[in-house]
C-alpha cells in the first residue's frame, strides 16, 4: 500500500507544510479535507473517492471545499464523505453554507455513528471515539491483504489496553505530535499528544512503522517532534511526516 503526505502540519499552514491531509491512491481513501486537498488530483487512480473525517475543526475540513476544482482536474463518477453524524451536520450548514462556499458539490454524506465496522475502498475501517474538545475518531484499515492502518489524530494520545488490542500490529501507525514533552500542559490542555505520550502509545501498540503527523506549525527545525524521545522508546522505525513525502507499508 501507497499513502501520499499531502498536508501534515495542524491548525494552521506554514512555510512548508499544509493542514491534515493524507491520501491512499490504491483505495481511493482520503484522511481528512485540511488545505493539502488541493494537491489531490494527480493521485487519484479510481472513480471513487472516500474521505474520512476524523472531526469537523477547520484544519481538517476546509480543503472539502477545494474538492470542486480537484474533481474538474480529473472526473470522479462519486465522493462519499464518512464522519460521525453531528460533525457532517456542522460541515454541511456551516461549511457549505450558500454565503460561504455557494457552489456545492455533489457527494454522498454518511454516518459511522451506529457501525463500528464499515466497507470502504475495498478494505475493513472501523473506528474508536478519542479524546479531543468537541470529540474525535480515530480510524483503523484493513485490506484483505492483511495490511493495516491506523490513523490518530487529534488526541491526547489513548494508552488503554483495549485501545492498544484495537490498533496492535498496524503495518503503519500514523499518529500525531503536536507538542514536544516540555509543553505536555499545553497538550492535556488543547487535547493534544506530546512526544513521551506517542511513544507510549506505539509501545503498547506495536507498530512496524511510527508516522508522526499533525506536526505543531510553529515548529519549523529539522526536528519537530524531539523525534529521538521516541526512537529511544520503541523498536519501531519512526518518522516525521512531510509534505510530499510518500510512504509504502
Amino acid at each position: 500500500m501507497r499513502l501520499h503526505c499531502l498536508g501534515t502540519v495542524g491548525y494552521h499552514p506554514n512555510d512548508s507544510r499544509h493542514t491534515s491531509c493524507y491520501f491512499l491512491p490504491e483505495s481511493g481513501i482520503l484522511l481528512d479535507g485540511g488545505t493539502g486537498t488541493y494537491r489531490l488530483a494527480e493521485f487519484i487512480e479510481t472513480d471513487t473517492v472516500d474521505v474520512l473525517i476524523s472531526h469537523a475543526h477547520i484544519d481538517h475540513i476546509c480543503g472539502l471545499t477545494f474538492l470542486l476544482d480537484v474533481f474538474f482536474q480529473r472526473p470522479i463518477k462519486e465522493l462519499r464523505i464518512w464522519g460521525e453524524s453531528e460533525k457532517l451536520d456542522a460541515i454541511r450548514k456551516h461549511l457549505f453554507d450558500d454565503l460561504i462556499f455557494p457552489a456545492p458539490i455533489q457527494a454522498t454524506w454518511t454516518a459511522i455513528d451506529d457501525e463500528k465496522e464499515l466497507q470502504i475502498g475495498g478494505a475493513r475501517v472501523s473506528w474508536r471515539p478519542q479524546e479531543h474538545p468537541g470529540g474525535s475518531v480515530a480510524y483503523r484499515i484493513d485490506w484483505p491483504s492483511g495490511k493495516r492502518l491506523v490513523y490518530a489524530t487529534d488526541t491526547t494520545g489513548d494508552t488503554s489496553e483495549e485501545h492498544a488490542q484495537w490498533s496492535r500490529g498496524a503495518d503503519l501507525l500514523m499518529h500525531e505530535c503536536y507538542f514536544r514533552d516540555e509543553d505536555s500542559q499545553w497538550a492535556v490542555k488543547t487535547g493534544h499528544s506530546w512526544s513521551s505520550r506517542v511513544a507510549d502509545v506505539a509501545s503498547a501498540s506495536k507498530p512496524k512503522k511510527l508516522l508522526l503527523t499533525h506536526i505543531n506549525p510553529l515548529e519549523t527545525s529539522d526536528d519537530p517532534t524531539d523525534i529521538e524521545t521516541i526512537r529511544s522508546k520503541i523498536d519501531s522505525e519512526v518518522l516525521v511526516a512531510e509534505d510530499g513525502m510518500v510512504i509504502d507499508f
